[in-house]
C-alpha cells in the first residue's frame, strides 16, 4: 500500500513502507504545512519541479540531513550539488530514472523559472503511479502524460494566479484521466483560491469518473 500525505501547497510526501519520497518539500515559510522541516527526519528520495522558493524550499537541507538523492532537471541539480549535496540526480524532460527503486519520469510544465525548465514529475512507487504537475497551466499534451504514464493519481494546481484556477484543473483532468485527483497549490497566498469547493464541482460536472479527494494538511490518503 502506497500512502499520499499533503503538506501543504505542492509539497506531498509518498511512502511505500519502505521508501520515502518527497516533492516540493516547502516547510519553512509554509503556513499550511503540518510540520517543520527538521521533524522530517527520513527522505530516500527529494523531486523538486523547479527553483521557486515555494517549491525549492526545504529540499537542500532536508537532502544534506537525510543522506536523501536530489532529483531535478540538470541546470537545478547542477545548483543543488554546488550547495553541499552529495547524491544528486539531474535529468531532463523525457527521462525517466531508477533511484533507489523508486521509477522517476520527468514531464514537461509550463511556469517559469531561473535554472532550467520547470517540470512535473510521475512517481511509480511500489507499482502506483502518481503524476505531480508542478506548477502549470493547462496544456494539450497532459493528453500524452496521461496515455504514455497512465497514472493512478494526479496531483493537480487549483490555485490561479501562477497556475491554472479550478476551470484549467478540471480541464487538464480531463486530459491525464486519472483515477484519482488531488488539488494542491491554493489556500497559501492571499492570490490563491481559498478552497477547492469551484473545483470539486466542475469535476463532477466535467468528469464524474475521476474521484476527487481534497485533503487537508497533514492528512494520509493510501491507495
Amino acid at each position: 500500500m502506497v500512502g499520499i500525505r499533503w503538506l501543504g501547497h505542492a509539497a506531498f510526501e509518498i511512502s511505500s513502507g519502505t521508501k520515502v519520497i518527497l516533492i516540493d518539500p516547502y516547510l519553512t515559510g509554509n503556513p499550511l504545512a503540518p510540520v517543520k522541516a527538521s521533524e522530517i527526519l527520513k527522505a530516500d528520495v527529494v523531486c523538486v519541479t523547479h527553483d521557486h522558493h515555494d517549491h525549492l524550499g526545504d529540499a537542500i537541507d532536508i537532502c544534506r540531513r537525510t543522506g536523501a538523492t536530489f532529483v531535478g532537471i540538470a541546470e537545478l541539480a547542477e545548483y543543488v550539488r554546488s550547495q553541499g549535496v552529495a547524491d544528486v540526480v539531474g535529468m531532463n524532460i523525457g527521462g525517466t530514472v531508477e533511484v533507489k527503486g523508486v521509477s522517476i519520469s520527468m514531464v514537461p510544465a509550463f511556469h517559469s523559472a531561473r535554472r532550467g525548465s520547470p517540470v512535473g514529475f510521475v512517481v511509480n512507487c511500489g507499482g502506483v503511479k502518481i503524476y505531480h504537475a508542478g506548477d502549470t497551466s493547462v496544456f494539450s499534451d497532459m493528453k500524452l502524460i496521461g496515455q504514455l504514464y497512465q497514472p493512478d493519481l494526479a496531483c493537480l494546481p487549483i490555485g490561479g494566479y501562477y497556475t491554472a484556477g479550478p476551470r484549467e484543473a478540471a480541464e487538464a483532468a480531463g486530459l491525464v484521466s486519472p483515477k484519482i485527483v488531488i488539488p494542491m497549490h491554493y489556500l497559501t497566498f492571499p492570490q490563491l483560491e481559498k478552497s477547492a469547493d469551484e473545483f470539486v464541482e466542475l469535476m463532477k460536472n466535467k468528469n464524474p469518473s475521476i474521484k476527487v479527494v481534497v485533503l487537508k494538511p497533514g492528512e494520509i490518503y493510501r491507495l
